[in-house]
């Protein structure tokens, strides 16, 4: 074999050419530390959120032909890319050379927040462009592309967001849709009314504007065409890359000395390091893609061979193909299925690169719960294995049953036969009809999650020529990914079943065969869930043809995994321009086109070293030492930091709070799993990670109490923090009255809440360099620099003068990067302080969930009583809060439980509450923390009184609303005046506009007309209390008249940036009592530094983006003080005069253009928010699976400072709050170790899981004298609202519980069970009755009696 001796390819049109490279190396680690280029983001690492995706291309020198697509670089090797073409979003625009019309879009469409997913959107949409361009389909009008609406939707369906709530990213895609309707589309700057919607409005998209695949690399690659067939990189000692052209070279490499002493990787796509982490270097790399046979695709009338390193996208592209001079109808069907169902599986970018074989022989070696195993078994697929002696032909049966293949025996293809109709005499029928259907239950419907149980069935069916009954002649059942080793093929219930007509007394026994087979193994999770999904699938498959069987539901349209339509009113006053203007955000452009920096993306000079967490795994434990394995990957070990590497005169603390001090390290005894113990030190980030799982940590519990993991533990071992008598809550009126006046009670119900990831795109990461004289500069992703330097300070036992915290932007937050990022920074300047280098701390996703924490989880006792009219007289709490091991922000959370929970009138209410310390992660302040726990408690109350008293529970919630007084009762001068209490008008007006009885009435008529879809629609309130904080204020204007602007706010995504420009611009207009300067553009935010604006404080709490403006007002009005009498004297010796003649003369006459404020809100400047929403959702009786059809919402926002901001709030918020509420689970092990720690195991809301039809009215309630010009906070109040959707699933299966209950019409248990959040498909199943299907059927069985 020749070697090629240099790796050569092209990024955005600049060539690249390397000698020497570590093949390990991926495509996302070298753009991002080799190249200039910061586009992509490193966000999970296992291509299951989107943040990394590039456009690849290649070019075939035959055909003359480029072909694209997108991948995800966090798992393309470097070495994979020889001769191809990488296009990052900065190769399709940028600030310099113009900006791409997918930046403008998603600009101009407020798609951006926090902006760190939106390049890997941007790269996502382009590539579905570029392909959908590239068919042959009609040339579209000007300024769309050929792609169509639901592709265009779909086209980011594996790309993760956790601001906006995807809607406003879902336009974007749909706008360059030929097919769309321009004014469906959402709210944007390219035209304020739908009815003005207009192509030519848009930023143009011109198909061929962007070249993916230079010319200069065609020339290369048509030149040295001959020198390709293999090649080698002689770069690394350590490990080698090599691509053998054939069988027989493959295996004269593994049979050499030098191979067969090494530890070798096969690759192809490289994704399954996506699913099983590599933790340790390999020696050698042999990529797989070189051999011909392993691409073959070959169609003919036996079926489809396809090679083993076809990728999952080619493999669904070909068998879509239709081909009428081979198949009939039939045998496209099954592979149209196959097709449909393979487009499923994980994501685009994903399936781009990853190999068909691939995927099978991870089912088989590692038994990966495949989706592709399973529904090519049902098909009859074959495959074609090479081995070091012979080549074997086997069935796909065989191949998963045997023992794990190593690397010597090579899938070579799959072969997937074609099924054809015949006629079959022996069973006295007339020609059969083959039926092939595949099934799958999983969290997403548009793929990117593992199924819980995957299924396919493939018949041979016919109707008796005598009695026209339906008899199966064949049958093929298969079931995967339900805690088996592998697929199986049904093999008793297929043997009983053929030859038989198919009744409901035969179903009933196959069922009960299938029961017996389908038993997930022990430690499988939800066991019976995963059964009922077998027992559900193959019930839905044989529905249609099963005797007295064959109904279909009524009303039981299709709908859409993508959304279908939205609306937005917003209601906005331009008095006060440019504030109230809905402008785009600020660095919209930039952040879409990679150009805007995140601490990572900062350029880390050559001396820079890297770190990595070692944590505990064990709740409480001695820890005894710390060994590393002696491995390839260890020998990159540089240094180890632990506690004994803290300066002298500095403190072991990792996060401080105003309540008490956490530390950094474990100091001999671990006090919860994922505590740190140390840090590795490596030259590279990806070496520090794999580095620090080599460690072997040696712990002892002898002689220790075991760990309280419980509130329950707690209160056993009276393990508690103190609340400060000043931030107990209050109580309201006389409980005992209240009791005694009541005509019912209920006593003693629980409510229990889990924990919430925060699931920033960005994890938590940190950058120290070492300065002069014991100073450090630490550039952190926080929300709270000041805390931050603060603990640094504490730390190195230097004085906090030296200490320089910088945050230009943060990746996203939701307080989980306030008090808990303090730790990563810390820890990267302790490390940089002791080494005097530069360090950077990137955490891994799975390290981050591991050791962060999330949102306090809590259990919750309430005793109510009220009245047979459902007006409630008293209630009673008992609260026991989750805290973790230190307090943080835990003392706060008890008043913020109970202000959102005093949304009702209770009459008298009363609580005891504790914050439980345990031996956990610490629990911090999560977007809405404890206000979104306390709504969702009273609205269970309101559910189980209205459950109660058999009332409609609409009724229940109105009459417990408040009136003005109650208002003032409970929350005293929050309330503010009689007409600012808006929420009894927004309920009115919610209600008509959302047509809310009218759409109850279809629901319930829906419901009886069908039995395996149930619908429910709910509404819920809120009032939500927020304190606006002290923030600092910095207002320069310089020489050329423009202006920049320092705030104590951290830009996190919230648009806080945009509203203190415009606020800026407004203030420092005040200068002209008439006309505008337009200064807008000439306003610049900078980055938020600790040395040069103090007491920054928090950014948090929904209120730090108006504090901000009312400092940045403060400090304009100083300067327009200081301006005005230059002002008017220029005016009298010139007339009007310009801003920057105005700029020029202060100047010159040396006006202090500088100032600065400190803005402290009166002691009443707290204040209600309140909104409603209206929500209705479909759940799959037999899947437990939820579609959100709608969601209505109006929410009071004051006068916006800057409505499309509040929007996006808004919209992104409750989308959050449908994770919270309905699809994220935190997982832990019995020693309270997070397990669900990455995209595979925790899921966050998707494009495809979210409202198909999201309105939003943004309220304008006019003026609020207390208030920011009137505005209200919009940042966290709106998650409340989702639990309008968990209510409206509860409704939906108590409709389902009714059905399959009992006869007896009282039977409680039907409207009233324990249904607490999340609502997840298992648990939605499970109370819907995983048995529902053996009793539908049984209760048919007297009317069939007898049929066999």
């Amino acid at each position: 074999m020749a070697a090629a001796g240099k790796l050569v390819f092209a990024v955005n049109g600049e060539r690249f050419e390397i000698a020497e490279v570590d093949p390990s190396t991926t495509l996302l680690e070298f753009l991002r530390t080799r190249s200039r280029f910061t586009g992509p983001k490193l966000g999970c690492g296992e291509g299951g959120c989107g943040a990394c995706v590039v456009f690849l291309s290649k070019y075939d020198p035959i055909s003359g032909q480029v072909n694209g697509s997108s991948v995800s670089s966090c798992l393309t090797l470097l070495c994979s890319i020889n001769l191809c073409s990488v296009t990052t979003t900065e190769g399709l625009g940028n600030s310099k050379d113009g900006f791409h019309s997918i930046h403008q879009r998603f600009a101009g469409f407020h798609a951006s927040q926090c902006g760190f997913c939106t390049p890997g959107m941007c790269m996502s949409l382009f590539s579905a462009l570029n392909n959908a361009d590239n068919t042959n389909r009609p040339e579209p009008p000007r300024g769309f592309s050929k792609i169509r609406k639901y592709e265009a939707e779909k086209a980011i369906s594996g790309n993760l967001c956790r601001c906006t709530g995807f809607r406003p990213i879902a336009d974007v895609c749909k706008s360059f849709a030929a097919d769309v309707d321009l004014e469906d589309l959402g709210f944007n700057i390219f035209w304020e009314k739908p009815e003005d919607a207009n192509v030519e409005r848009l930023p143009p998209y011109n198909q061929h504007k962007v070249c993916t695949f230079p010319e200069f690399l065609k020339c290369e690659i048509n030149s040295s065409m001959n020198t390709l067939k293999s090649s080698k990189d002689n770069g690394s000692l350590e490990c080698q890359w090599y691509r053998p052209a054939s069988f027989e070279e493959l295996y004269e490499l593994l049979n050499s000395s030098e191979f067969i002493e090494s530890h070798v990787k096969m690759v192809v796509g490289n994704t399954m390091s996506g699913v099983y982490k590599e933790i340790n270097l390999y020696d050698k790399y042999i990529s797989l893609t070189g051999i011909p046979e392993l691409s073959i695709i070959e169609r003919n009338s036996k079926g489809f061979t396809l090679g083993a390193a076809v990728t999952i996208s080619k493999a669904i592209e070909v068998l879509k193909e239709r081909d009428g001079s081979t198949l009939n109808s039939e045998g496209e069907l099954v592979f149209g299925k196959i097709a449909e169902h393979m487009d499923k599986v994980a994501t685009p970018f994903v399936r781009n690169m990853a190999s068909l074989g691939g995927n099978l022989i991870m089912a088989q070696r590692y038994q990966f719960p495949s989706d592709i195993a399973t529904i090519l078994l049902a098909a009859g697929s074959t495959v074609c294995l090479q081995m070091p002696s012979e080549r074997l032909i086997l069935s796909l049966e065989e191949f998963l049953e045997g023992p794990p293949y190593d690397d010597r025996t090579i899938l070579i293809s799959i072969h997937i036969p074609y099924w054809s109709s015949a006629s079959n005499s022996s069973f006295g029928t007339s020609k059969y009809n083959i039926i092939f259907e595949t099934y799958r239950a999983a969290p997403r419907p548009l793929g990117n999650a593992v199924s819980y149980l995957n299924s396919a069935f493939l018949a041979h069916v016919a109707s008796d020529k005598f009695s026209g009954d339906i008899v199966l002649l064949k049958l093929h059942l298969a079931f995967g990914a339900y805690g088996t080793e592998h697929a199986i093929r049904a093999r008793k219930v297929e043997n009983f079943l053929v030859g038989k007509v198919l009744t409901v007394t035969v179903l009933i026994e196959a069922i009960k065969l299938l029961k017996e087979i389908i038993v997930p193994k022990e430690g499988t999770s939800h066991p019976r869930y995963r059964t009922s999904l077998a027992v559900a699938f193959l019930f839905k498959f044989f529905q249609p043809l099963t005797k007295d069987l064959a109904q279909v539901e009524k009303n039981n349209l299709h709908i859409p995994d993508v959304i279908l339509s939205s609306k937005q009113v917003v209601e906005f006053s331009t008095e006060n321009f440019p504030v109230g203007k809905p402008i785009k955000k600020v660095a919209a452009e930039i952040q879409a086109s990679g150009e805007a920096l995140y601490v990572d993306d900062i350029p880390s000079s050559k001396d820079c070293l890297y770190g990595a967490f070692i944590y505990s795994t064990q709740p409480f434990a001695r820890i005894k030492g710390i060994t590393f394995n002696s491995t390839l990957v260890s020998s990159k070990i540089v240094a180890y930091i632990s506690i004994n590497d803290i300066p002298e005169g500095g403190k072991n603390i990792g996060s401080s709070f105003t309540f008490d001090d956490e530390p950094l390290f474990a100091d001999s005894l671990t006090e919860y799993s994922g505590q740190c113990l140390g840090i590795v030190v490596a030259e590279t980030q990806r070496y520090a990670n794999m580095a620090a799982k080599q460690a072997i940590v040696h712990y002892s519990t002898e002689g220790l109490e075991p760990p309280i993991l419980s509130v329950e533990d707690a209160v056993r071992r009276s393990s508690f923090f103190d609340i400060p008598p000043s931030l107990y809550p209050a109580k309201v009126g006389d409980l005992a009255r209240g009791m005694d006046e009541a005509d019912h009670k209920i006593l003693s119900a629980e409510v229990k809440l889990e924990s919430e990831h925060y699931f920033y795109m960005e994890t938590q990461t940190a950058f120290a360099i070492p300065d002069e004289d014991d100073c450090i500069v630490v550039y952190s992703s926080t929300q709270y620099p000041e805390g931050t330097q603060g603990v640094i300070a504490k730390c190195l036992g230097i004085p906090q003068h030296n200490v320089r915290v910088i945050t230009r932007r943060v990746g996203g937050g939701f307080g989980g990067k306030a008090t808990r990022s303090n730790p990563i920074a810390t820890a990267c300047a302790l490390t940089a302080f002791k080494l005097r280098r530069p360090i950077k701390m990137y955490l891994d996703r799975s390290t981050d969930m591991v050791m962060v924490g999330g949102r306090h989880p809590m259990k919750v006792t309430y005793s109510v009583g009220f009245k047979s009219n459902g007006k409630i007289t008293a209630l009673y709490l008992n609260l026991l809060v989750n805290a973790g091991i230190s307090e943080d922000y835990s003392p706060l959370i008890a008043r913020a439980i109970i202000t959102c929970l005093e949304k009702y009138n209770w009459g008298a209410l009363a609580f005891d509450i504790k914050l439980c310390k345990t031996n956990l992660t610490s629990k911090s302040s999560m977007r809405a923390p404890g206000e979104v726990q306390g709504s969702y408690i009273a609205e269970a109350i309101i559910e189980h009184v209205a459950s109660f008293l058999s009332l409609d529970v609409d009724v229940v919630r109105k009459r417990n609303l408040h009136t003005y007084e109650s208002l003032k009762l409970f929350y005293g001068s929050s309330s503010g005046e009689a007409p600012e209490y808006t929420l009894p008008a927004i309920v009115d007006e919610l209600f008509t506009s959302a047509s809310y009885f009218n759409r109850l009435e279809m629901v319930l008529h829906f419901n009886s007309c069908n039995k395996w879809r149930k619908r429910g629609i709910s509404w819920v309130p809120i009032v939500y209390e927020v304190e606006p904080l002290p923030t600092p204020g910095k207002v320069s204007i310089l020489n050329d008249g423009s202006i920049v602007v320092e705030v104590g706010g951290v830009e996190i995504g919230q648009g806080l940036w945009t509203k203190v420009k415009q606020m800026a611009a407004f203030g420092l207009e005040q200068l002209w009592d008439e006309g505008r300067q337009h200064l807008l553009d000439r306003v610049r935010i900078i980055q938020a530094d600790t040395l040069s604006l103090v007491q920054g404080g928090f950014t948090a709490g929904s209120t730090k983006s108006e504090a901000s403006c009312q400092a940045v007002r403060l400090a304009c009005s100083i300067l327009v003080s200081r301006l005005k009498p230059l002002k008017q004297r220029l005016e009298e010796q010139m007339g009007s005069i310009s801003w920057d003649t105005l700029i020029t003369q202060a100047n010159l006459q040396y006006v202090n253009l500088s100032a600065s404020t400190y803005w402290v809100p009166q002691d009443t400047s707290s204040y209600l928010n309140y909104g409603a929403a209206i929500s209705e959702v479909e759940i799959d009786v037999l899947t437990g699976a939820t579609t959100i059809l709608r969601a209505d919402l109006t929410y009071d926002c004051g006068q916006s400072l800057s409505p499309a901001v509040d929007l996006g709030q808004i919209e992104g918020s409750f989308v959050q709050g449908i994770g919270f509420f309905v699809c994220e689970k935190l997982e832990e092990n019995s020693d309270g170790l997070v397990t669900s720690d990455g995209t595979w195991t925790y899921k966050i809301p998707s494009v495809d899981t979210i409202p198909k039809n999201f309105n939003i009215r943004v309220m304008n309630s006019g003026h609020h004298k207390d208030r920011v010009l009137s505005s209200k906070a919009s940042g966290e109040p709106p998650l409340l609202l989702a639990a309008s959707v968990h209510s409206a699933i509860r409704k939906a299966i108590r409709s389902a519980r009714a059905d399959f209950s009992s006869t007896d019409p009282n039977n409680s248990s039907v409207s009233s069970f324990q249904f607490d959040p999340p609502a997840t498909m298992t648990l939605v199943k499970e109370l819907c009755g995983l048995d529902t299907v053996e009793k539908y059927l049984e209760a048919l069985v007297p009317t069939t009696h007898g049929e066999v």
